[in-house]
């Protein structure tokens, strides 16, 4: 990763690296919000998804492949939400595109239905019927 104090993406530690290829890097979340939560990094400093190239992402791709297959190994979890904040108004914190690998487990949520579509509360339950 390139050297750039503002950027904690830019300055990760080797040791935080659990993959690696020539674009892109994975590490644990520092801040996780289930056991195993894992994010996917291009070496790149570029801020959004849409502004990576078709190299980048790809290479993103295949590091979230290789950290899915780790995390079933190791973790054993029922199933992944996978996401990116793409702009402050949705909520990214810092300013280096990162995907989030999260696993799920059963019975980490009461009613898991809807899955990200929580960001949005009072849109995410489609399923029950409105008054």
């Amino acid at each position: 990763m390139t050297e750039n104090a503002v950027c904690p993406f830019c300055a990760l530690p080797e040791g935080r690296v659990l993959f690696r290829n020539a674009t892109a890097v994975a590490v644990r979340d520092a801040y996780p919000v289930t056991r195993g939560h894992t994010l996917v990094i291009p070496v790149r400093h570029v801020a959004s998804f849409f502004d990576a190239t078709s190299a980048e992402r790809e290479a993103m791709l295949a590091l979230l492949d290789m950290a899915k297959e780790q995390l079933q190994s190791e973790f054993g979890p029922a199933g992944y939400n996978i996401g990116i904040n793409d702009g402050a108004a949705a909520g990214q914190t810092i300013g280096h595109l990162h995907l989030h690998l999260i696993p799920r487990y059963a019975g980490d949520r009461s009613d898991p239905r809807g899955g990200v579509r929580w960001v949005i509360p009072d849109k995410a339950d489609y399923w029950t019927e409105r008054r």
